[in-house]
This record gives structure tokens, C-alpha cells and sequence, in this order.
């Protein structure tokens, strides 16, 4: 499955990172909702990402580092939300180049097979 000749997982990072972005702009969210909202984002697109690559790992991998990267900054330290996102958006965009050429698109699931016919 392609969207616009594009893999689907990068559309799906890159959601992630342009969501964590609405964040920087102060839409009326604390720094413990943002810290949540970023976290949560990438944890939920990361995993539909997951499951449309093949090797899983390497996608979990991104997802992984993203959300606990935007987890430590919004719950380990004490930062702006602008600075959680920021920080979820640049673990996505290096680790999601570094990755990407050792994932592939998971295939559509084959047909089943149609029973045997009797040999007349």
C-alpha cells in the first residue's frame, strides 16, 4: 500500500512530529497535558506504523526512542511543551532517515487459497 507513490509510515511520522508541533503553540495545554499529548500521539502512530512495516522491530524501535524521549522531557524534567515537542519531533525525523532503509511496506495478505477441485 502506497499513498502518493510514498510509503505510508512516513506520512504517518511525519504526522506525529507536525501533531507534536500544534503543541508548541501553546493551545491551552500544561506542560503534564502536552507531555501526554505528544507521548500518547507517537505511541498510537508509531504502533498503526508498526503494523504496515515489516521487519516490525525496526518501526517499534522509532516509536520506542520517540515516545520515551518525549516521555523523560515532559515527566523527568521540568520543560515548556514547546521543548517536548520539539524534542519528539527530532528523535522522529533522525531515527525515521536512519531506519528507513531497512523496512518495506508489509504486503497485502494473500488470498486464501481456493479449495481443490475433484478429479473427475
Amino acid at each position: 500500500m502506497k499513498i502518493f507513490g510514498r510509503d505510508p509510515v512516513l506520512f504517518l511520522n511525519s504526522l506525529s512530529a507536525i501533531l507534536g508541533l500544534v503543541v508548541t503553540f501553546n493551545v491551552g495545554l500544561t506542560e503534564n497535558q502536552a507531555g501526554w499529548v505528544v507521548a500518547g500521539v507517537s505511541a498510537v502512530l508509531g504502533a498503526i506504523a508498526a503494523a504496515l512495516t515489516r521487519p516490525i522491530a525496526v518501526q517499534a524501535f522509532t516509536t520506542l526512542v520517540a515516545t520515551v524521549a518525549s516521555a523523560v522531557a515532559a515527566f523527568g524534567y521540568n520543560v515548556a511543551p514547546t521543548t517536548t515537542a520539539a524534542i519528539n519531533g527530532l528523535i522522529l525525523a533522525i531515527v525515521m532517515f536512519i531506519t528507513r532503509g531497512q523496512v518495506s511496506p508489509a504486503s497485502p495478505s494473500a488470498p486464501a487459497s481456493q479449495p481443490a477441485k475433484p478429479v473427475l
